[in-house]
């Protein structure tokens, strides 16, 4: 819920024409490619590389360290994830923390031994047309990575386009997060672009967004706010997406974990464990809902949050071990 990722997120989205530009993939080679070369980015399925490694013995260097994004919560969620399955397995793990250009840097000088937030084809596609060649792409984990308008669930309204003519169900307002975010700017061309002159779109601040969120859903009014994916709220409130037929919000992202080069065949369970990694919009809202939400941790001991989300999914950890958490193919590659 950080405001920087929202900004830059946003903006990349609002240049559609980028779409499918980029490099390497995860979905093409063994463990030793790079992520140089001529790749969509877009068409990774989550999982299509898993393999059973439960009973396989760890690896022989067990130090591990992972590099996470500032600001940026699914990172930290995941991380934390990794974290807590590898110690369980006899690794030593440390997460350090960067902005995006630090970190591809730190992976790609060997600093770090992986990061597990690349967004692509369009966020990062700088990063990896820049470092590309001394990276390995270890799989994708989700790929429903976007910008969104929400409503309760229980509200009228199904597209964006509805807000028009049901604007009065919704106090005509869309509340929206900061006005510099691309998240923002997304919001404000939908609004021209479907005509909603009857609907004030109000920026003030993710926090008071969430506010609002929580306070009309709890009194069972309707609502309609600016949101993104992946995020908590939508664990924590009752809350869905609006269909968006003109694409104003742009396309879905897909989130990529990267190693520094060589790390597959030096680490090749650790290695596999990324590539097994799957996460659908409900876990991962409900991991980020425990780790952030201030009902839950508040972003407080995150690795005890991670912890006690892994004791309440222990089948879906199973799963992942046995490489039996199987995603969707992206709907928007």
């Amino acid at each position: 819920m950080k405001f920087p990722r929202i900004a830059k997120m946003g903006a990349a989205l609002a240049a559609s024409a980028l779409v499918l530009t980029g490099c390497g993939g995860a979905d093409n080679g063994d463990s030793g490619d790079t992520a140089g070369g001529d790749q969509n980015w877009a068409e990774c399925t989550p999982g299509s590389e898993a393999k059973d490694i439960s009973g396989e013995e760890a690896d022989d260097n067990k130090e591990i360290t992972i590099g996470a994004f500032n600001g940026w919560d699914e990172s930290f969620a995941v991380s934390n994830l990794l974290k807590n399955k590898l110690e369980d397995d006899g690794y030593t793990v440390e997460i350090k923390a960067f902005d995006a250009g630090p970190g591809y840097t730190a992976v790609a000088n060997g600093d770090v031994d992986f990061l597990v937030d690349g967004w692509l084809p369009l966020t990062h596609a700088d990063y990896i047309e820049k470092f590309g060649n001394k990276l390995e792409a270890q799989g994708c984990w989700y790929n429903n990575a976007k910008l969104t308008i929400a409503v309760n669930e229980d509200s009228k309204a199904k597209t964006i386009e509805d807000l028009k003519s049901m604007s009065g169900d919704y106090g005509n307002t869309i509340y929206g997060i900061e006005p510099g975010a691309g998240l923002s700017k997304a919001a404000k061309q939908a609004v021209e672009d479907y005509e909603l002159s009857d609907m004030d779109l109000k920026l003030s601040s993710t926090p008071a967004m969430l506010a609002q969120l929580k306070k009309s859903t709890e009194a069972d009014k309707d609502v309609a706010v600016t949101l993104w994916r992946p995020h908590w709220a939508y664990d924590a409130f009752p809350v869905r997406d609006l269909e968006d037929p003109k694409g104003v919000m742009g396309k879905a992202e897909v989130i990529y974990s990267f190693s520094s080069e060589g790390f597959g065949e030096q680490n090749p369970k650790v290695a596999q464990l990324l590539k097994n990694l799957v996460l659908d919009d409900e876990h991962l809202s409900s991991l980020e809902n425990v780790m952030f939400s201030e009902e839950n941790y508040g972003g407080e001991e995150q690795d005890k949050a991670a912890r006690e989300w892994m004791d309440d999914n222990k089948d879906w950890v199973e799963q992942w071990e046995k490489g039996e958490l199987k995603g969707e193919p992206n709907p928007d590659a």
